[in-house]
């Protein structure tokens, strides 16, 4: 799995078409959608695209989606698996995650993603947004331990805890919101180290997740910015820069599970949870390729 990719979320299918080919073309190789994020038809057209026009193979890229919550289950997540295979216009994925633990399912979901793990249609399975207790409740019923976790992971979320069990265990921390927002970029210590190294705030943030040790899937819809959130290798952050940020974290997760309406101890008032159709859905469902 390459270490470093691009994310999507929030991008209509026509910009996370662009994206994805721009990303190729500049030698992404990662590529993160998720059902809930609706664009999965934009990225299957955008992957399909940059494939003609770079020369490249299927096998050169590494694609990642996501079980949405409301296909969650045995029986629905095998579905909707294949559901999104179509939209992907592809025959196979190379991680499939659950995107949140689902009280009462993911469990359940957890061995549906097993089952296409070993027929070989999935060449990595993983988990989203699970914390120590529900990464335990997979593990005392699978056959096969997640290989990512995917996270929120950024200077101000560390995951601490976490991340030291999920090194314990070998398992992958992949980090969303790798750029930790406003206050992050914003921050006068990391715009100084920035400064100091001749980079941007968010090269220097993206940066120290990779020293970390975190896959990072930054989004992004414009060139200068997909190129430039990878130029990340010409520089390295001097332990006190390294403890310096780490000295930033906050902890404070911008979204849990808890909050969300379908989870079972949450009010009315929770976080609703559903699929972010675009109005250019349809357009991308049967796009041709040039």
């Amino acid at each position: 799995m390459p270490v470093f990719g691009l994310g999507v979320w929030k991008s209509s299918n026509k910009e996370a078409a662009d994206s994805v080919q721009t990303a190729i073309k500049h030698g992404y190789r990662l590529i993160d959608t998720a059902k809930q994020y609706g664009n999965q038809p934009g990225v299957g057209y955008g992957i399909q695209q940059a494939l003609k026009d770079n020369h490249l193979n299927r096998k050169d890229l590494f694609i990642t989606t996501k079980i949405f919550n409301g296909d969650q289950g045995y029986e629905s997540a095998l579905a909707a698996f294949e559901e999104q295979l179509k939209e992907l216009r592809l025959t196979y994925l190379d991680l499939l995650l659950i995107h949140w633990p689902v009280d009462g399912k993911y469990v359940d979901t957890w061995r549906a993603l097993e089952k296409l793990y070993h027929e070989g249609k999935v060449r990595a399975i993983g988990v989203s947004n699970f914390d120590e207790s529900k990464l335990k409740d997979v593990l005392a019923s699978s056959t096969v331990m997640p290989q990512v976790n995917q996270m929120e992971f950024n200077p101000l979320v560390q995951e601490d805890g976490l991340f030291e069990y999920m090194n314990g265990l070998g398992m992958a921390m992949e980090a969303w919101g790798p750029l930790g927002g406003g206050e992050a970029l914003s921050n006068k210590m990391v715009q100084e180290i920035a400064q100091n190294h001749d980079k941007s705030a968010a090269q220097v943030i993206l940066r120290f997740d990779y020293q970390m040790g975190a896959i990072t899937i930054p989004k992004s819809a414009h060139e200068e910015r997909i190129v430039a959130n990878s130029q990340i290798d010409d520089f390295v952050l001097s332990d006190a820069e390294m403890a310096a940020i780490q000295e930033l974290n906050q902890e404070k997760r911008s979204i849990w599970y808890p909050a969300f309406a379908w989870h079972a101890g949450s009010e009315e008032t929770g976080v609703k949870d559903q699929v972010s159709y675009w109005d250019d859905v349809d357009e991308y469902l049967n796009k041709t390729v040039d």
